[in-house]
């Protein structure tokens, strides 16, 4: 099976395109390397530097790879950028995305597994755990723009026929991670506490978040290659 992985440079996504080859699939790539790194890349997957608000630009990446799956993963995902700049949130996240999904439906590909939020389209949770049909109540553009883009998959569905799975990723840590930026604070904690710096809590210690490995969402991204449409 040829996969396009979206976003491929970063963190989770190469992570989750190195299993993809490691499991016999043929990979390619596509990262703007806003974010993303080239020492993430995996040699043996094509890689195309494109950002997915280029529409013509993505249609030739997808006209010369004709994938039959594509793993969009590509996203602004820092929800204080989101609150200072929600119209580049959704640029990115919707435009883009449309993008994506209309590439998609024009080369025939078989399905989009999509990788959307948890915390964020859920808001305040009115309880924990988080059941999936709790209430979604974003309260940032970037929850908002991450799950409005399921609207759209459910109405190509609809529509088109086009298959399609969400994954909503709780806060994913593991090798690749960045600590230097706004999230991942196992790795910004882990770093801290290398170098002998205390790491700094905000609040008063009683907030929780839902952690998960990477290996573990690595291998939700295999299963849903031939399941959970």
């Amino acid at each position: 099976m040829k996969i396009l992985v979206i976003g491929g440079a970063g963190f989770i996504a190469s992570n989750v395109a190195d299993a993809y080859i490691e499991s016999g699939h043929e990979v390619a790539i596509v990262d703007n390397l806003a974010t993303g790194k080239r020492e993430n890349l995996n040699p043996a997957a094509t890689f195309h530097e494109v950002d997915i608000r280029q529409a013509d630009a993505l249609s030739e990446v997808f006209a010369a790879e004709r994938p039959d799956v594509v793993n969009h993963h590509a996203a602004q995902m820092d929800v204080r950028k989101s609150v200072t700049d929600p119209v580049y949130d959704a640029q990115v996240n919707i435009l883009g995305s449309l993008n994506v999904i209309e590439c998609s439906k024009q080369y025939g590909i078989k399905k989009i597994i999509y990788i959307s939020t948890g915390g964020a389209v859920f808001g305040e949770p009115s309880r924990c755990p988080v059941p999936e049909d709790d209430p979604i109540d974003p309260l940032c553009p970037y929850g908002i723009t991450k799950h409005t883009v399921e609207h759209y998959l459910s109405a190509y569905w609809k529509n088109d026929g086009l298959r399609y799975t969400v994954l909503r990723y709780p806060n994913v840590y593991g090798p690749r991670q960045d600590p230097h930026g706004e999230a991942g604070v196992v790795a910004i904690f882990s770093e801290q506490m290398i170098r002998g710096t205390q790491p700094n809590i905000f609040g008063d210690g009683t907030k929780t978040r839902d952690y998960v490995f990477v290996g573990d969402v690595v291998r939700a991204n295999l299963l849903a290659l031939e399941h959970g449409d």
